[in-house]
């Protein structure tokens, strides 16, 4: 027999596992589960693609956008020509009811051995500041909320697209197989941001990927949590399910089938996990007080038990955790954007960033304190930032043309600060960013090559930076 060597194409790692992952429904839960850590198919997980220094995201969204120059980027010159007319042409914005340049209403001084320049807007973040990397360039192609969420969270502004958090899940896995690896946590009638729960969408991702939302501070936290029959009831029902849905995934090589198996089985045991997740009774008071559990304000109290239970869900394997600001009722914010002031910003931008200070400050010092910040990266930010000129008198309109944000922990070099708007903080004029490059920044700290991490769908191999996207390593530690 004559027989010749076979040119075949190299395979990587994930294309081995989308190639050969169906037909893993039919197998026994017990030999499914053997690995503390699955991936997308269901098999045990490889190394990421270089060492990671960071093994989760906790992702704070302010959703509405909060004004950079009146926080993280503060623009003397705004005090000096208040009142004056913008010396340069004024792009349209949303509303096109557009006033003079306006001062901001808070103090602006050095903070920390990093002298990194910020308000007094969030007191106890400033406290912080040798932790935080400040991205002061940052830039969107959108200027309204919607399309500005979807571009956050997938970098494409319109829906369909998956969402960083399932992105995250598929690339590294779950490590906890009693809870799913994307969550995002609401609490005090908080709703998902201007687009819906689109945005937390696995989109063309394996169904197992999407995000799971808990609403922290109701009994039950997740609808239809409380088992309503037997444990061997529920078994033998999902039993007889998989035996059904397995020999289809099979003959018809359809993966979303292969994902619901995943889902049902992991929601029957987050039965257990997820009560005792969000039940804080066994924290110590010094923590809660930390977190501002014990504040008057009630805003204030929930938005600090989602970072708690952030904290809680990180420990247990969790890999990208997103909190959801709550509406104030000040200024022209609503449900979805509350941080979205188109009048009473100082009013409105105050009482949000009370709401959000305490708990983001007590997550970092709690992680720190628990040896899990130098493993888990928080990003703050919301869609876009603000105008430096009023918007009718005491407003400011949205801003997508430079804007800040800051990341901290697992490796990201504190007190600094990158890119630079102009002098008035209305455009991005050093080292602009944009958010296919937070996200390949993103990507890179948790030891994915952002070019590498692909789905293909509909004949095309997709990523979270689309075709575009750099490391920005200065921000490096």
């Amino acid at each position: 027999m004559n027989l010749k060597p076979m040119n075949l194409p190299a395979l990587s790692r994930r294309e081995v596992l989308r190639r050969t992952s169906l037909g893993f429904g039919s197998l026994a839960l017990a030999g499914l589960m053997n690995s503390r850590t699955f991936g997308a198919a269901g098999l045990p997980v490889g190394a990421p693609h270089f060492a990671p220094r960071a093994k989760r995201v906790i992702f704070a969204y302010m959703s509405g956008g909060v004004s950079h120059v009146d926080s993280f980027d503060p623009k003397p010159a705004l005090a000096q020509r208040h009142g004056q007319p913008m010396p340069v042409p004024v792009k349209p914005t949303m509303f096109n009811n557009n006033g003079n340049i306006m001062a901001s209403p808070w103090e602006a001084k050095p903070r920390g051995r990093s002298g990194v320049i910020m308000t007094d807007l969030f007191p106890k973040l400033a406290g912080l500041a040798d932790d935080l990397a400040v991205i002061r360039s940052m830039t969107t192609k959108v200027n309204e909320h919607a399309q500005g969420n979807y571009a956050f969270h997938t970098s494409f502004p319109f829906m369909g697209h998956p969402s960083a958090g399932a992105w995250i899940s598929y690339g590294l896995g779950v490590e906890n197989q009693n809870l799913p690896g994307f969550v995002v946590l609401q609490s005090g009638g908080a709703a998902p941001p201007h687009g819906g729960v689109g945005l937390f969408s696995n989109g063309y991702l394996p169904a197992q990927h999407q995000a799971s939302i808990l609403r922290v501070d109701e009994l039950p936290a997740l609808p239809n949590i409380k088992p309503r029959e037997s444990n061997d009831a529920q078994r033998a029902r999902l039993d007889f399910i998989r035996s059904l849905d397995a020999p289809f995934a099979q003959a018809t090589g359809e993966a979303a089938i292969e994902g619901a198996i995943r889902n049902y089985e992991t929601a029957y045991r987050m039965q257990s996990a997820v009560p005792e997740l969000c039940d804080i009774s066994g924290e110590s008071e010094a923590t809660k007080r930390l977190y501002g559990l014990d504040s008057p304000h009630k805003q204030c109290a929930s938005y600090g038990r989602q970072c708690l239970v952030a904290r809680r869900l990180i420990e247990r394997g969790v890999r990208f955790v997103e909190l959801s600001c709550l509406n104030e009722s000040i200024g022209a914010g609503g449900a979805g954007n509350p941080w979205d002031q188109h009048g009473k910003i100082k009013e409105g931008h105050g009482a949000m960033a009370h709401q959000v200070d305490t708990g983001l400050a007590a997550l970092i010092t709690d992680l720190k304190a628990r040896g899990l910040y130098d493993d888990t990266l928080i990003l703050f930010s919301g869609e876009f930032g603000r105008t430096p000129f009023s918007q009718g008198s005491d407003g400011r309109d949205h801003n997508p043309f430079g804007f800040s944000l800051w990341l901290a922990g697992g490796g990201v070099r504190g007190g600094t600060a990158f890119g630079a708007t102009d002098e008035l903080g209305y455009y991005a004029v050093e080292d602009k960013c944009e958010i296919y490059d937070l996200y390949a920044t993103v990507l890179h700290l948790l030891g994915l090559d952002h070019e590498k991490l692909t789905f293909r769908f509909g004949g095309r191999d997709f990523r979270l930076t689309d075709v575009h996207g750099h490391v920005i390593r200065e921000i490096l530690a």
